[in-house]
C-alpha cells in the first residue's frame, strides 16, 4: 500500500485490541485503537478511518448507539464484533448500517479476508462521504480533518477540531456540555466543564467569533452550544 488503509478498532478487551493491533499493523494497516464507544467517535471524527471494527459490547455506550452516531455522518465500513451470535444480534446491526458481522472469537485470516472484501465495494474514495460545512467563509472537511477561514488554513489541536467537527456535524441543534465531554474526552471528565470552556475560547479566537454577537459557535448558558450553520455574512 503506498497510502496505508487507517483502520479504527473500538473494542473494551485489551486482548483483542492487541491481537488487532499486531495482525493490523502486520497487513500493512495503519491502527487507531479505542476502548469506549466516545474515543471511538472522537478518532472517528478527527482521523475519518477508512474503515471501522466495532465490539457491540463497550463498557460506555452500546455498540449500536455508537453505530447509529457513526452513520449520521459517515458512510465508512463497519465490521461489527460481538460475542453474541444469535441471528437477531446479526440483522439488528446489519439493518443499522454495518456493513459485516463477525462473532468471537476468530481467525485474523477470516478478518483480513473480510476487510479486504469492505475496502474494495466501500462506496467513493476514503472520507469522501462525509459531510463539509461551507458557507463562503468558513470551510470544515471532516474527511481531510481541515478548516479553512477565508481561503486560509486554520492551525487547531485535535481537541479544537473534534469538538468542531461535532458541532457542525449537528448544526442548528444544541449539543450539551455532557455529550461533547463524554465522546471527546471520555465518559470520565463529564464534569470537566473547564476543558470545554477553553477549547470553546480558542475556538472563537481562532475564528474570529465573537461570543457576545457569535456568528458560528453560540453558547446555550447552562446546557451547551449550537452550531449556527444558517447565520447570516
Amino acid at each position: 500500500m503506498s497510502v496505508r488503509t487507517r483502520v479504527l478498532v473500538v473494542d473494551d478487551e485489551v486482548q483483542i485490541r492487541r491481537f488487532l493491533d499486531i495482525g493490523l499493523r502486520a497487513g500493512g494497516y495503519e491502527v487507531l485503537l479505542a476502548a469506549t464507544g466516545a474515543e471511538g467517535l472522537a478518532l472517528a471524527a478527527t482521523y475519518a478511518p477508512d474503515l471501522v471494527i466495532l465490539d457491540i459490547g463497550l463498557p460506555d455506550r452500546d455498540g449500536h448507539e455508537v453505530l447509529a452516531e457513526l452513520r449520521q455522518w459517515s458512510a465508512s465500513p463497519v465490521l461489527m464484533l460481538s460475542v453474541r451470535d444469535a441471528d437477531r444480534e446479526k440483522v439488528a446491526a446489519l439493518d443499522a448500517g454495518a456493513n459485516d458481522y463477525m462473532t468471537k472469537p476468530f481467525s485474523i485470516q477470516e478478518l483480513m479476508a473480510r476487510l479486504r472484501v469492505l475496502l474494495r465495494t466501500r462506496p467513493g474514495t476514503p472520507g469522501a462521504s462525509v459531510p463539509a460545512y461551507d458557507d463562503g467563509v468558513l470551510h470544515i472537511d471532516i474527511a481531510e480533518r481541515s478548516v479553512r477561514l477565508q481561503g486560509e488554513t486554520l492551525a487547531l489541536t485535535r481537541k479544537e477540531f473534534a469538538v468542531l467537527a461535532m458541532l457542525s456535524r449537528h448544526a442548528g441543534r444544541v449539543v450539551t456540555q455532557q455529550q461533547l465531554l463524554r465522546e471527546i474526552w471520555g465518559g470520565t471528565h463529564v464534569e470537566d466543564t473547564h476543558y470545554l470552556r477553553i477549547v470553546i475560547a480558542k475556538l472563537r479566537r481562532k475564528l474570529g467569533d465573537d461570543a457576545a454577537a457569535p456568528r458560528w459557535l453560540k453558547t446555550e448558558p447552562g446546557v451547551g452550544y449550537r452550531f449556527l450553520a444558517d447565520a447570516p455574512p
